[in-house]
């Protein structure tokens, strides 16, 4: 515990979503983890993605299985969403997906622009990773939470409307051409 006080003393405060630069790179982060942080408690961080893996694997910490959880139920009602209307067949298998990935997924689909819905989705994540925080504030999943953060943040920061969009319209033709 006490090595988790001294790794997250050390972390800055930082807001998603700003125009203000991140004070803190992931690379930066996963150093200063990497001096505080034993073999096992590394492997988690080793682990730790805004993309899950399909398959479902316990991590060892339950915060990060939570995450996983939830990330997956988003991106598995975004498919199924995606593929309604494209009238294709889409199956969840044995999944459960969490009811709040699903409005989320739903809302996001509604929306006219695709930056728009993938800010949405970004908002949505960064409320996840918030309403998962643990209330103590030195916690190994504190620095888990504070990972997932920073790495959604970093991932915001990337965004570049007009890139995006020639991005879209081009994955969009393919699709069309492949029908």
């Amino acid at each position: 515990m006490s090595n988790q006080y001294y790794l997250m003393s050390q972390l800055p405060g930082f807001s998603v979503g700003e125009d203000k630069a991140i004070p803190i790179t992931y690379e930066r982060y996963y150093d200063l983890c990497s001096r505080f942080l034993n073999k096992n408690e590394m492997k988690i961080l080793d682990g730790l993605s805004l993309e899950p893996p399909l398959e479902d694997s316990k991590t060892g910490s339950s915060f990060v299985d939570e995450w996983n959880y939830k990330e997956k139920s988003l991106r598995l009602a975004l498919a199924s969403i995606r593929a309604l209307r494209m009238k294709k067949k889409f199956s969840t298998g044995n999944e459960s997906i969490a009811p709040d990935a699903v409005q989320a997924a739903r809302t996001a689909s509604g929306m006219d622009s695709p930056l728009s819905a993938e800010l949405y989705l970004n908002q949505y994540r960064l409320s996840v990773i918030e309403s998962m925080r643990p209330t103590d504030g030195f916690s190994l999943d504190s620095v888990f939470s504070y990972g997932l953060k920073l790495r959604l943040a970093e991932r915001m920061k990337k965004f570049d409307e007009a890139k995006g969009m020639a991005s879209y319209k081009k994955i969009y033709t393919r699709i069309l051409e492949d029908k």
